[in-house]
């Protein structure tokens, strides 16, 4: 028989293998869902092509088909919902990725999944395998990106979803900070254009980098109602959230590092390190207008990491300035021209409308 030791080792394994297979179960029965869901609008679509007057063959169409499926397969075939997926398909099947598989696939004939639908006779563009490679969210994830006009945003935001498993909640939080809008802002057309075709590529310092940080999570007020140390605690409050607000590739270190040198004492706010950049990054919390001295203390903090915590491997460290407000000429004449350590942004505390947080990023 085994000891308590070894019981709870074969239980552990035994839950572990247990709640992949759930997740993994619950990843196929999305992505079958998505896949479905995906068929049954090109039928529909293919059918309206078919009608003579298109417009009122199609309102017949998916009243007609919402109520034979409800009756049949119960809720989640109103009409609004059957719009949703034909609206789906017709948004999606014009992808560029999808379109260029076409090529390849377009003589596939309907996969055993969907014969159930009695589409036997009708030409499928994909087959389940290519269809099943590119939906790798949930469909509700898909309803969301579907609101997104700009097809390279749309792309940029389905794959950041998928790299980093965001969940619906998230996706429409980093779509309502404009987190797109933010890369972008600092990139040419080549830089837009590899955002929406692989996401956020983090190869230099200024990558990481957003203006600015949208922190609504923290629920503090947007006016100086609290105090630098009292931003820090709800950010570590809040870890899991600003990390994901930071961006790929960090991890946290520590607040309130000491450094010392001369029998003089100073503290970092908090410390973090990037894998991908192999850097550590030293974030400074300053309530109201940046000054020059602030990104002078940043300069030091800098220098110091880079000449007695760097390692011989690792990266030079990146700095970062967060202020309510700053003046891009105080930034431009403290910091060498050169430089590509050392950046200040602003950070909200309320999430800004899209008139406000346009005007934030058009007066940069």
């Amino acid at each position: 028989m085994p000891n308590g030791l070894q019981n709870k080792v074969i239980f552990q394994q035994v839950a572990e293998l247990l709640q992949n297979a759930r997740q993994q179960v619950l990843r196929t029965v999305n992505s079958t869902m998505t896949i479905t869901y995906f068929e049954i609008g090109r039928i529909i679509v293919e059918e309206e092509q078919n009608g003579k007057d298109r417009a009122e063959y199609g309102k017949q169409l998916l009243k007609s088909l919402s109520q034979q499926l409800t009756k049949e397969f119960g809720k989640g075939f109103s009409i609004r919902n059957l719009e949703q997926i034909r609206q789906f398909y017709l948004i999606f099947s014009k992808s560029e990725s999808l379109s260029r598989i076409f090529e390849i696939q377009k003589t596939q004939s309907v996969t055993a999944e969907f014969k159930s639908l009695k589409a036997q006779s009708l030409t499928a563009k994909f087959d389940s395998q290519t269809l099943a490679s590119f939906f790798k969210l949930t469909f509700t994830h898909y309803v969301f990106l579907m609101r997104i006009e700009d097809e390279k945003e749309r792309r940029f935001y389905k794959i950041e979803s998928e790299k980093n498993n965001w969940s619906v909640r998230e996706l429409k939080r980093q779509y309502d900070s404009a987190l797109y809008t933010r890369l972008a802002l600092s990139r040419d057309k080549e830089g837009i254009l590899k955002l929406s075709e692989k996401g956020q590529i983090i190869e230099k310092p200024k990558d990481i980098i957003k203006d600015p940080y949208i922190l609504e999570f923290l629920g503090l007020p947007e006016l100086n109602q609290y105090s630098e140390s009292q931003l820090e605690e709800e950010i570590i409050n809040k870890l899991e959230h600003f990390l994901l607000e930071l961006g790929h590739g960090f991890t946290f270190v520590g607040r309130q590092q000491r450094i010392t040198f001369d029998d003089k004492h100073f503290r970092i706010d908090l410390v973090f390190y990037n894998r991908i950049l192999k850097s550590f990054v030293l974030i400074d919390l300053k309530i109201g207008e940046l000054k020059h001295q602030d990104l002078g203390q940043m300069q030091m903090y800098v220098n110091f990491y880079d000449r007695e915590m760097r390692l011989e491997d690792e990266n030079k460290t990146i700095g970062i300035v967060l202020c309510q407000n700053k003046s891009e000429a105080v930034v431009k004449y403290t910091l060498p021209e050169n430089n590509e350590q050392i950046f200040a942004s602003k950070y909200k505390t309320v999430l800004p409308s899209v008139e406000v947080l346009k005007q934030l990023l058009e007066n940069k």
